[in-house]
């Protein structure tokens, strides 16, 4: 047991569309511009946020989820994180309380039970003045284990506004931001625009530093307790036994930091390329992540990369596909027209223009290619707008006690060496090995 001293806050919202990403952001960019070396953390399966942080803090974002991690992961990751931090902040996801089919599990109070962190709580006041604290008072009473140490009140109005509700107030402030059209990130169907596609902006720090009491904030961090982590906080990389090309451009870009991390770990040397861009590189096996495939999908058509890849794949090349990666994988895609695809797996993927699936999802692998570790457990995430087609005699390698995957329950379509998936998993360390182990033997032959 390790005693790890670390100030930290969580940023917590009233509800989703609060602005707590753009608040979020906000406090990173003003605690930077400070000289403060700041961890960056998102509650939740959320791929966006992390990337927006990790533009503002210069360090990788990493999630916190009790489902897919464990309570023990959670404080385990968070621990080894904050290694040559001064503070660490953490965005919430949804409203404070949300979590997993209408209970704690996984919500953003449940993250902050497990590290012992203050809260501070963004509350969109459009439309509403006194009422306000109603309704703060009920998120602070509501759970009494959870510290919500202050209020930051987004999208204020007139100067009238604000002292109407500074009158009344029971929480203390720690900042009112008033509406301005520019102070957002644009979003498209799957979220926030990447941090890449919004582009580099100091304006999130400079308005909140000019409207919030950065100070008080860290006072608030520096309050956090001593936390009592379980594990090993530093993860040795051993000499890379094998290569991994990891896509990595505007079509494939959804990647939990863990996951890249356990890889090495377990002797990958990763090799990140663009699908869109080069051709597949000399590796020994390819981890294709989620993303916006159908977004480039002429352009992956017309790729040197899907040729070697569809040569690759039905030569046993172990490779493993989510989402995004499940859908270049296929034979073709369907959007405003059909473009084909690698055509390694037997289906064909279509976008449907409406939400298919948005929901954690829990299974155990079954037989399948070697990088299938038989009898492992699989946690993850599912959310997306596309369907897929699959030839009567596909072979699935993943059964679903929770979630949709590609086909009743069924997930992991297979063909050859490579397996595609639904599912965003959070990888165990056996699925790591065994994809490791996967590639060492296509290396062999």
């Amino acid at each position: 047991m390790k005693q790890v001293a670390i100030p930290r806050v969580v940023i917590a919202g009233t509800h989703s569309g609060c602005g707590k990403t753009t608040v979020t952001r906000g406090i990173m960019e003003a605690l930077v511009a400070r000289g403060y070396t700041v961890q960056p953390f998102k509650v939740g399966p959320d791929f966006i946020d992390p990337t927006h942080h990790a533009a503002v803090c210069g360090r990788a974002s990493r999630n916190l989820d009790p489902f897919m991690m464990g309570e023990e992961g959670v404080a385990e990751t968070f621990a080894r994180a904050c290694q040559g931090a001064d503070i660490a902040v953490i965005e919430g996801v949804m409203g404070m309380y949300d979590g997993m089919d209408g209970t704690d599990c996984a919500s953003t109070a449940h993250v902050s039970r497990i590290l012992s962190s203050p809260c501070v709580l963004v509350a969109d006041v459009r439309g509403m003045s006194r009422s306000v604290h109603a309704l703060l008072l009920g998120y602070s009473s509501f759970d009494p284990s959870v510290r919500i140490a202050g209020a930051i009140f987004n999208r204020t109005g007139s100067d009238r506004h604000r002292s109407v509700i500074a009158s009344g107030m029971r929480l203390p402030a720690l900042g009112y931001v008033p509406w301005q059209p520019d102070l957002r990130v644009e979003s498209r169907h799957l979220g926030l625009l990447m941090a890449s596609e919004a582009g580099a902006s100091r304006k999130f720090g400079r308005a909140m530093e000019e409207c919030c009491d950065i100070d008080g904030i860290i006072r608030i961090a520096r309050e956090a307790p001593p936390l009592a982590v379980e594990g090993a906080l530093d993860w040795t990389i051993p000499p890379p036994s094998v290569a991994i090309g990891v896509a990595m451009d505007p079509a494939f870009c959804f990647y939990y930091q863990e996951n890249l991390d356990l890889l090495r770990v377990s002797g990958a040397r990763l090799l990140f390329f663009s699908p869109l861009e080069e051709p597949l590189p000399q590796v020994d096996a390819v981890y294709l992540g989620g993303g916006y495939p159908e977004l480039h999908a002429e352009r992956l058509s017309r790729s040197a990369c899907t040729a070697s890849l569809r040569r690759s794949g039905s030569d046993g090349m172990p490779v493993f596909g989510e989402c995004g990666g499940l859908l270049y994988l296929c034979e073709s895609l369907e959007t405003e027209r059909s473009y084909p695809m690698a055509g390694v797996l037997p289906a064909t993927a279509r976008m449907t223009g409406k939400l298919q699936a948005l929901d954690y999802v829990e299974g155990v692998w079954s037989g399948g290619p070697p990088l299938v570790p038989a009898g492992c457990s699989l946690r993850g995430h599912e959310f997306h707008y596309s369907s897929v087609s699959c030839q009567g005699d596909a072979r699935f390698a993943l059964a679903l006690s929770r979630g949709k995957g590609i086909s009743g329950g069924q997930d992991g379509l297979f063909e050859h060496g490579a397996v595609g998936t639904y599912a965003h998993s959070y990888f165990s360390p056996a699925f790591a090995k065994s994809l490791v182990r996967a590639a060492e033997e296509y290396r062999k032959t």
